[in-house]
């Protein structure tokens, strides 16, 4: 019996711009980044092409998965900044695809589509508590904001060269994020080199003109904006300064670059993609793909056969029934944000595709959450744990939960039921999800997906306001900290948490035991300023090419063929202050043949994976012993020292 439930989190939002139909895949959480990225621009360009739809997209979304209550989670990555920043910078450099305009051309690239990475920062509450986003004030320590919240956002500017980043609504220690001269002009044109426009989320300026009463005219507020360096304003506050705008070369670059005024669009380097390149058999495929490798196999009890009760078997299991609010989901499975579909399988018609005789039970829906509406709770919402308890004592044969969610939820009951034989977390897996599902549920796809969130106790919520931005614990008030990397409590399920129906070891082949950082020539004599505490200044550290290569053999002891996910932590020396606990610091997914040996080699980026912020947002590398995890392995970098 198949159980399929949620925290119904569908909801059609205020700002929603779609065209046309397109694939529409899995939600961020199984991004295969750059071949979406790549599959989204053509289908956009094709659409453009045909006067059906324009060139500048608000992706991606990169907020750091803070809190579990988050109700727009579902858009973003992980709660992990390594994670995020290499999903933002693969994913906008798959979208905007730059190509030369000829061979010869010199200049700026053509861009196949305009990303946006959003919401610059610090933002992510909707409405919890009695606030809500256009209210807020998110109080932020430097340390916080240079190692979590401006991680992926760096990374979209520097790495990705996204070609607008989009300020958000809220208020960041009393200054809203569009009128901050520091943040817009200062990190992200100044630091990062942003090499295009800023703009607002939509009606941003008029949000901190009347809701946050932050000036006392809207004539005040808008040279605030403009002073600080926003380009474009999602709204019709800045209107009037269009010209102006446009004379000062603000947004004229980005614009060219789309060559939106270069003529027929049909001469241009995308001018081929049309009707045709929508909704290709390759592109669904892609989807189905993405959402295959996005499942998360949670919990897996032994079966009568060797291995787990998954997978079933059709010619045992004939009759499966299909019980719960989204057996046979069709909207809800593509999320918060999305184009309209070529076509749904649901969970009801990819089980029947296996199976002699599928029996479907609809039970019962709840929306809990989307934009502008934060949940309240971790637990499934109504009475669906009663509903999954009631099957699960009902059936004579193994129950599989499949929860459909965009975050994490307590499932606690469901972990300690020994009738409830295996978990499947599916995010919201897109217009193929339910083919996807059944893939996996009846061993066509071996699953290798890792939880990109920590999954928390019910009640953890009590213990963390959504309003308390610290990212570091401080047990002298009991607050706990977040995520994997500053809480260490009772979880429900790790981050990084996935199950195989095969079994995968570590080997480690190389790695070095010592590493010598060597200083910039100008701070050789060791001022304080390059060593404070034991540590080193990056700024003054020759970073380019230090890395720490780790080599692993990853094996695969099982029967079936299946991916991995080789996953290397960080934990810094003993008593460094305010350093997280471990912190991915690389990572790397290698397919292995059934009792067959995949090397895997990484390299540990030094500057940016073993140093620590600081209070004051200065990141330094700690001198000392430092330790890589890598799955049951720990290896040590032992004197990490200067020159």
């Amino acid at each position: 019996m198949l159980a399929t439930t949620t925290s119904q989190r569908h909801k059609r939002p205020p700002h929603k711009h779609s065209a046309g139909t397109c694939t529409v895949h899995c939600t961020a959480l199984a991004h295969a980044t750059v071949l979406a990225g790549h599959a989204v621009s053509d289908e956009a360009r094709a659409m453009y092409n045909g006067g059906q739809a324009g060139l500048t997209f608000w992706s991606p979304n990169v907020n750091i998965f803070r809190d579990p209550r988050r109700g727009r989670g579902q858009e973003t990555p992980s709660e992990d900044p390594a994670v995020s920043a290499r999903y933002a910078a693969a994913y906008v450099r798959g979208l905007q695809q730059q190509q030369q305009q000829s061979p010869s051309a010199s200049g700026d690239s053509r861009l196949k589509l305009a990303a946006c990475c959003k919401h610059f920062t610090a933002y992510d509450l909707d409405r919890w508590g009695g606030t809500d986003r256009f209210h807020f004030n998110a109080v932020v320590a430097a340390q916080d904001l240079e190692d979590t919240f401006n991680v992926p956002f760096r990374a979209c500017v520097a790495d990705g060269e996204a070609a607008s980043v989009m300020c958000s609504y809220n208020q960041v220690n009393g200054v809203p994020t569009c009128a901050d001269e520091g943040f817009l002009g200062g990190t992200i044109r100044g630091k990062w080199g942003l090499d295009g426009y800023v703009v607002s989320d939509c009606d941003s300026v008029d949000v901190f003109f009347r809701d946050q009463h932050y000036t006392r005219t809207t004539e005040d507020a808008v040279a605030a904006t403009l002073r600080a360096g926003l380009d474009l304003d999602c709204g019709p506050l800045l209107a009037q300064y269009t010209e102006s705008a446009v004379a000062k070369g603000k947004v004229s670059d980005a614009d060219m670059r789309l060559g939106m005024f270069d003529g027929d669009p049909a001469a241009g380097p995308f001018g081929h993609l049309g009707p045709k390149d929508v909704c290709t058999p390759a592109h669904q495929e892609l989807t189905l793909e993405a959402a295959r490798q996005g499942v998360v196999l949670l919990k897996n009890e032994k079966g009568k056969h060797r291995g787990g009760v998954l997978p079933l078997r059709p010619a045992t299991h004939r009759t499966v029934a299909v019980v719960g609010p989204h057996a046979e989901a069709t909207v809800a499975m593509i999320g918060n944000y999305a184009g309209k579909p070529c076509r749904y399988n649901t969970p009801l018609q990819g089980v029947a595709g296996y199976v002699r005789q599928a029996v479907h039970a609809a039970g019962c829906t709840d929306k809990v959450e989307a934009e502008g509406l934060d949940q309240s709770t971790l637990l499934l919402p109504g009475r669906q744990a009663e509903l999954i308890s009631a099957v699960a004592k009902a059936s004579k044969g193994p129950v599989v939960l499949v929860l459909m969610s965009g975050g994490p939820i307590d499932i606690a009951f469901a972990q300690n039921d020994p009738r409830i034989a295996a978990i499947l977390w599916v995010g919201y897996p897109g217009q193929a999800g339910g083919q996807a599902i059944a893939d996996v549920i009846f061993g066509h796809h071996n699953p290798g997906g890792k939880l990109p969130v920590t999954w928390y106790p019910e009640d953890y919520l009590r213990k963390a306001p959504m309003t308390n931005m610290a990212m570091r614990a401080n047990p002298a008030s009991g607050y706990p900290g977040r995520t994997y990397r500053f809480y260490t409590g009772p979880t429900i399920l790790p981050f990084g948490h996935g199950l195989s129906y095969t079994r995968f070891t570590h080997s480690l082949a190389h790695a070095p035991e010592k590493l010598t950082v060597q200083l910039t020539g100008g701070h050789a004599s060791f001022p304080n300023a390059t060593r404070s505490a034991g540590a080193v200044r990056v700024a003054h550290a020759r970073c380019e090419g230090l890395t720490v290569p780790v080599h692993v053999d990853v094996r695969n002891a099982g029967d079936r063929d299946g991916a991995h996910t080789v996953l290397v932590y960080h934990s810094p020396p003993s008593g460094v202050a305010g350093a997280p606990a471990r912190q991915l610091v690389a990572f790397e997914k290698v397919h292995v043949a059934a009792g067959g040996v995949a090397p895997v080699e990484m390299g540990v980026d030094v500057c940016e994976g073993m140093s620590v912020a600081d209070r004051d947002g200065v990141r330094r590398i700690p001198v000392g012993d430092h330790s890589l995890m890598i799955g049951e392995l720990t290896l040590g970098v032992e004197r990490l020292g200067w020159a």
